[in-house]
Order: structure tokens, then sequence, then C-alpha cells
């Protein structure tokens, strides 16, 4: 059975924010990788993570990037196709 990761993007909405959501969407779909991604805009959830600065990228319940909007090349190892 193949495993779904699950990416989260959080923000508060900003430009950055969905311009992150929309490049790890993207490349999910594009390469077809095993993946939900959903945009978190809940600000008890930022807290949760103890994220501070967005946008935020959590993988699996892991904060794995944050503070900016990635590169395509860092999206891309985020979710496993590059190394």
């Amino acid at each position: 059975m193949v495993q779904i990761m699950e990416i989260k993007v959080l923000g508060a909405g900003c430009a950055k924010c969905k311009a992150t959501y929309e490049l790890l969407r993207g490349i999910v779909e594009k390469n077809g990788v095993a993946a939900t991604v959903v945009k978190v805009e809940d600000v008890m959830e930022l807290l949760s993570h103890n994220v501070l600065s967005t946008p935020a990228i959590v993988i699996d319940g892991v904060v794995r990037f944050k503070g900016r909007v990635p590169t395509e090349s860092e999206a891309r190892k985020l979710v496993g196709l590059e190394s």
C-alpha cells in the first residue's frame, strides 16, 4: 500500500504563502507524487507547530521549511524528488 505524504503550507494568506502552496501543488501534480497539499491559515495551528515566520511547510507533521518561498529545487527536495 502506498503511503500518502501530507504536506501543509502554513500562512496567513499572504502572497508568499499562496505562491508556496501553488509551487508545491504544481510539483506534486506534475510528478505524480503520492501527497495531499493543503493550505492552513488557522493561527492556532501555526502556533501549535511553533511557527512564527511564514510561509512554513510541514510534511507529515514535521516543520521542514519556513520563512520564505522555497525555490523549485528546494521544494522538489522536500517532496523527495531530488537529493
